[in-house]
């Protein structure tokens, strides 16, 4: 990065070369000053490797925030790639082109995840006590799938909204998508879909046939989640995913989603359905705060746990497809009485319809904008003030 400064830039590219490294200056200080040699000291102390990538799980997440960079990286790279670029790298003397080298640090938190994933292998057939070092891995696995997601985020063309405004991404992943408006059904496309807190998104790969050497995806079409909901048909088609946009006249549109997998369906499926509960509690508060308050209590003064029950057992984080069992979990929501119940609490059908109620939730579209963990904590605090 110095070398780029001391040989200078083309004028078009001042203030373009900080968004060409990103935080790489970050991840790199850190590791030479401090991480290299806790790594090295792991040599004589092999026990201690699994504890030092859980201590520094918040630190790793530089990695993140240098793949949410790396799609605007990648696109002013490709703009001086065989001009400056290519006079730097001859100049130089080196082998390999920048965009050979800014792929390292992305290849590096993948190693990571592999030695400990050898080391998991190798604790097991000796016998010995991997509950850290599975912890460890966990750890190392959420990483570079929060890494992928933010590159593939960041190559999101077309979208006019604010991408940071729309809460976690919680899944995301290729369909073959048809939508379904008053009565004509289009042809299946492939789609990329984005699932987050607030928004889902439906995009198209970008063809490299077209001249794209970089991955990328054009936005399509987008459900708010105010107007989402969830149909389900298991016995159908297992890799069949139905989600539903209600539109202000009442209409509704249908995206018949094809998974590759029935693993992948049902991920989508359970987070799809928890941010409809999350949606429904939240609205509960808003209608009936004392009341809502009142239960709650209640539940926890019984010991009730708020997390998923196959979550806490697992020690998976919240919002992870990997948290949920996903042959129970729909059975398992909770039952919320002063709205229309997502499910029956007397049985689990096999094959259901989830919505929310549509006019409450356009009612207090302003606070949709906000995570629902904001939302609710400003309502905690709110009711600990006696109102």
């Amino acid at each position: 990065m110095m070398r780029v400064r001391v040989f200078g830039v083309p004028d078009d590219m001042k203030g373009k070369d900080r968004i060409v490294f990103g935080n790489i200056h970050q991840i790199y200080d850190w590791h030479k000053d401090y991480f290299l040699g806790e790594l090295e000291k792991c040599v004589g102390d092999p026990d201690s490797l699994a504890q030092l990538f859980i201590k520094h799980e918040r630190r790793l997440h530089m990695y993140v925030v240098y793949c949410q960079n790396k799609p605007k990286s990648e696109h002013i790279v490709s703009e001086y790639i065989e001009t400056f670029f290519e006079d730097l790298r001859q100049q130089l003397g080196h082998r390999l082109q920048l965009n050979d080298l800014l792929i390292k640090p992305v290849q590096r938190i993948m190693k990571y995840q592999l030695l400990l994933k050898d080391f998991l292998k190798y604790y097991s057939k000796a016998g010995r006590d991997v509950e850290e070092l599975q912890r460890a891995v966990e750890v190392m696995c959420f990483v570079p799938k929060r890494c992928n997601d933010m590159m593939n985020v960041g190559r999101l063309q077309g979208f006019e909204g604010k991408i940071t405004a729309q809460g976690k991404l919680l899944q995301q992943d290729t369909f073959s998508v048809s939508e379904q408006e008053s009565g004509l059904m289009s042809r299946a496309r492939e789609r990329r879909v984005f699932l987050f807190e607030q928004l889902v998104i439906f995009s198209e790969p970008i063809d490299k046939k077209k001249g794209f050497s970089l991955p990328g995806y054009t936005f399509k079409n987008s459900i708010k989640v105010s107007c989402l909901g969830v149909e389900e048909h298991f016995e159908e088609d297992p890799c069949c995913l139905v989600l539903t946009s209600r539109g202000t006249d009442g209409s509704v549109t249908r995206f018949i989603m094809q998974a590759s997998s029935p693993e992948i369906q049902q991920a989508w499926l359970d987070d799809v359905v928890q941010i409809l509960e999350t949606q429904r509690n939240f609205l509960n508060a808003l209608q009936s705060p004392i009341e809502y308050q009142r239960r709650e209590s209640k539940s926890n003064s019984l010991g009730r746990n708020m997390t998923s029950p196959t979550a806490s057992a697992s020690g998976l984080r919240p919002h992870s497809s990997a948290s949920m069992d996903r042959r129970q979990q729909h059975c398992l929501l909770s039952y919320n009485t002063s709205l229309p119940s997502l499910h029956p609490p007397q049985h689990c059908p096999a094959s259901k319809v989830v919505s929310v109620q549509q006019r409450s939730l356009t009612q207090v579209g302003a606070f949709i904008h906000f995570s629902f963990s904001d939302i609710l904590l400003l309502l905690f605090l709110f009711l600990s003030q006696g109102f």
